[in-house]
């Protein structure tokens, strides 16, 4: 789905949310999005290397970039009526990827998005959406993103809650980055995520920002892009602060753990880590 298709699928998103009411036993929108034979904008991806920090010309695909791919199909579910909980304020918390081959940028891809399950959160209702990526009907990528509406809740939530790290030794600095203002919108530009708490001071401080912040998407792409090309492994990152436009955050790592820190502070943007797939028993 081209850009200009998202804009009005976001309006019709944030028109409804004032009369959703977020809540974990509301029904899963049964709906499972499909879209074969994609095929990648090699100028697009080159726009998104860039951004992200990842070399150009490479053909295999970063691992965040199917996400990106499926980004359009999990909007239109997202916005639906079907989809219980309300678009506007809805957060990005986590993601999980595994990547069982590194996809190539001369593949022709079937996407694949629905949301799997509701789960109760401490502070509210996350939506657990799944993406995938197939080559001749093989799974190739598959990620699952957490989605949390805020709201009053009671019941204590029955799913894990995600890895904490807050009270845990850093992990030893590897490089410092000074982000631009412009972070947000180059990689809305790139991505088709152009979400406005992300572009511009004025429009961010509609929903309560004092800057722009940068994607979540980005600052774990951006981590992964330090940590050079990946083979198959399964990542997981857990989004814990916005990353204020411009600023300068830390990144860290040690072993198959990742951090994105504020520059010259403790507070934890983002916590992660990246693991080879254990490899199939041979058949004996």
């Amino acid at each position: 789905m081209a850009d200009r298709y998202l804009t009005p699928v976001l309006a019709r998103g944030a028109l409804l949310s004032p009369f959703k009411r977020a809540r974990p036993d509301a029904p899963v929108p049964p709906t499972r999005l499909v879209l074969p034979g994609v095929r990648i904008d090699l100028a697009r991806l080159a726009a998104y290397e860039r951004v992200c920090g990842f070399a150009t010309g490479a053909d295999a695909l970063p691992v965040t970039y199917p996400h990106v791919l499926g980004f359009p199909l999990a909007m239109r579910i997202m916005a639906s009526r079907s989809f219980p909980l309300p678009l506007l304020g809805l957060v990005h918390t986590s993601i999980e990827i595994t990547q069982r081959q590194p996809p190539t940028a001369t593949e022709a891809y079937e996407l694949g998005v629905c949301v799997a399950e509701l789960v109760p959160h401490r502070r509210g209702t996350q939506a657990v959406v799944v993406t995938e990526a197939r080559v001749d009907g093989e799974p190739l990528w598959e990620s699952r993103s957490t989605y949390l509406a805020r709201h009053r809740t009671t019941e204590e939530p029955t799913s894990t809650p995600p890895r904490e790290s807050d009270d845990a030794k850093p992990l030893p600095v590897r490089a410092e980055w000074r982000l631009g203002g412009d972070v947000g919108r180059r990689y809305g530009a790139a991505s088709g995520d152009r979400n406005p708490i992300h572009l511009h001071p004025l429009t961010a401080r509609l929903f309560g920002f004092p800057r722009a912040i940068a994607h979540g998407m980005w600052t774990v792409a951006r981590c992964l892009a330090e940590q050079g090309p990946q083979d198959a492994v399964r990542v997981r990152a857990d989004f814990k602060a916005p990353v204020l436009l411009p600023g300068t955050v830390a990144y860290a790592a040690d072993g198959p753990a990742f951090e994105l820190r504020g520059g010259g502070t403790d507070l934890l943007h983002l916590v992660g880590e990246v693991r080879p797939l254990p490899r199939p028993a041979a058949p004996e």
